[in-house]
């Protein structure tokens, strides 16, 4: 069967073909009954618009570029379906490629969006410099999440990952507990340097000195917790809780201890960062630091289509939370923080969260 053409819809609308390509387009200013015969003609017929020639005649792809790391991650998934759901409705439709947080993947990726070409930039993260994506932004829209951009502040959606970080580890201190174990992101990641910087800051203002032989390196896969708490019992340095750097490293670490026959939390208090979805149905539920990933990607979206239009960027404002479960608990009781100017620490009330270190 022969495809249905702008041609035909004009004739059978009995009106013109640049009049028939006007009201598809939404630029023709017609009668009311001209466009209603059109519309109609084009829903009869089932008429389905070439998306090229269009572009071509808009000087629009109606393409997004999205860069994420990980198409497979649980984590920037959510991301992912926040920009889908933004785009609905706007005619816009995203394409999507991984950069692997490896540089050169990345550029490959970059170089083969904007070849297409597409009318916006959405960045997950990533290696690409800023004064590159400053760059870019000149170019065409550009929104980045989890990153900020000197310059381009605006256009970037993100947490506060050291307040994040400080949460658990304050979370764990709170409750008693001083031997904590952590299970680092990648050195590469900003998101898992924040962390880890937060989780030091907590420990300073609890005057915790944090074992080296209790901090492991991890790739914020689930094989690297596992093998991080396996390296832990190796090293023999007791502890009686764990921060893992993400909710991925936590499974793994989960299923370390479960594999020795240690209860958590009974034995050993665990907490991860991300609050994946699976996390609400873990064995025990684990408690973790929500990040709002799905959020900021539907903002991110927003942004998009309101840099396209040129109408003001939103500009909303997105916070971690702590999401307490059943995999963290009380060491016996709950010691406070102490100073050598204070001889009875359990009098002493704990510091409230940004504070300064106590020295």
């Amino acid at each position: 069967m022969p495809s249905i053409t702008l041609e035909d819809v004009a004739r059978a609308a009995g009106v013109s073909l640049s009049t028939a390509s006007r009201v598809l387009s939404g630029t023709a200013k017609v009668s009311a009954e001209r466009h209603a015969a059109v519309m109609r003609a084009a829903t009869e017929l089932g008429y389905q618009p070439n998306a090229i020639a269009r572009s071509l005649a808009s000087g629009r792809s109606m393409l997004i570029g999205v860069i994420t790391q990980e198409i497979s991650s649980p984590f920037y998934g959510e991301a992912l379906l926040g920009i889908e759901r933004g785009l609905e409705g706007s005619g816009y439709h995203a394409i999507f490629a991984s950069g692997h947080w490896q540089a050169d993947i990345e550029h490959a990726a970059l170089d083969g969006l904007l070849g297409r070409p597409v009318d916006g930039l959405i960045l997950l993260g990533g290696q690409t410099p800023d004064a590159v994506l400053r760059a870019l932004a000149a170019r065409l829209p550009l929104i980045t999440v989890g990153r900020s951009i000197q310059g381009l502040e605006d256009h970037c959606m993100r947490v506060d990952n050291v307040a994040g970080g400080y949460e658990c580890t304050r979370h764990l201190l709170e409750r008693g507990h001083r031997a904590i174990a952590y299970i680092a992101g990648p050195e590469s990641h900003r998101d898992a340097r924040d962390r880890l910087h937060g989780h030091q800051q907590a420990l300073r203002d609890w005057n915790v000195t944090g074992h080296p032989a209790l901090f492991t390196q991890g790739d914020f896969q689930e094989t690297s917790g596992l093998m991080a708490v396996e390296s832990l019992f190796t090293r023999g340095e007791p502890f009686t809780a764990i921060v893992a750097a993400n909710d991925q490293m936590a499974y793994g670490a989960r299923l370390a201890l479960y594999r020795r026959g240690i209860r958590v939390p009974d034995d050993v208090s665990l907490i991860g960062y991300d609050d994946l979805h699976s996390s609400a149905f873990c064995t025990p539920p684990l408690t973790t630091v929500r990040q709002p990933m799905y959020e900021m990607g539907f903002a991110a979206a927003e942004g998009i289509l309101a840099a396209l239009a040129g109408t003001p960027l939103p500009a909303p404002e997105f916070a971690v939370q702590l999401v307490t479960r059943e995999s963290t608990t009380l060491l016996r009781r709950t010691p406070r923080p102490a100073t050598t100017e204070d001889p009875d620490p359990a009098t002493r009330p704990a510091p409230a969260a940004g504070s300064a270190p106590m020295t």
